[in-house]
């Protein structure tokens, strides 16, 4: 296994290091904190994990994404993002993702543009081709590239790989967006994100 693990990681950095540089779109979960990882080990400075900031993140969450990029090596910086702004966003209906990421990745885009980097890289892996996945699209119409979805790795690999590069955030569970514990036709609000995110604290 782990000579198994050792050859994965040793293809998907070559894979990486063949862009040149790679801004990844990094929550701190562990599917874009493998990729930050890997980016850090074939790119080093050409590599810069970016983490947006807006209502929707949940406390706590970016500073586990900070620690992470420290722990891995990784440059590390902030963006926020807008999507609040959006209409189609805030009616969240079944799209709502996908309007979610397409702010997402116009940001991104624009920053890679502005700094010269050669690619944005997500976490995406094999197992959410499976799932209802709207900002798959957004990622498509942005040419996000999705090194793990590339290679067909899914999430138990993801996680057996991270542990064995030793990524502190392997056995993170998921924590999506706080938009996702709404029933579609709800609407967004900055107020509604804030009672949720108290309410999990509460919980925790």
């Amino acid at each position: 296994m782990p000579d198994e693990l050792d050859a994965l990681a040793g293809q998907l950095t070559e894979r990486l290091a063949g862009l040149g540089s790679a801004l990844i779109a990094f929550s701190g979960g562990v599917d874009s904190s493998l990729v930050a990882a890997l980016a850090a080990r074939a790119l080093g400075e050409r590599a810069l994990a970016v983490t947006a900031v807006s209502p929707a993140l949940a406390s706590g969450e970016l500073d586990g994404a900070r620690s992470v990029a420290r722990a891995v090596g990784v440059r590390h910086e902030l963006i926020s993002t807008a999507e609040l702004e959006r209409d189609d966003y805030r009616r969240n209906d079944r799209f709502r993702c996908y309007y979610c990421k397409s702010e997402l990745y116009d940001r991104l885009a624009a920053l890679a543009r502005r700094r010269g980097f050669a690619a944005v890289l997500s976490g995406a892996n094999a197992d959410d081709t499976g799932d209802w996945r709207p900002g798959l699209r957004a990622a498509a119409e942005h040419g996000v590239v999705h090194p793990l979805l590339e290679a067909s790795v899914g999430k138990d690999q993801v996680r057996a790989l991270a542990r064995h590069l030793g990524v502190p955030s392997a056995d993170k569970p998921a924590s999506p967006c706080l938009a996702s514990r709404l029933p579609y036709g709800t609407q967004v609000s900055a107020d509604v994100l804030s009672q949720v995110d108290r309410a999990e604290l509460g919980l925790k």
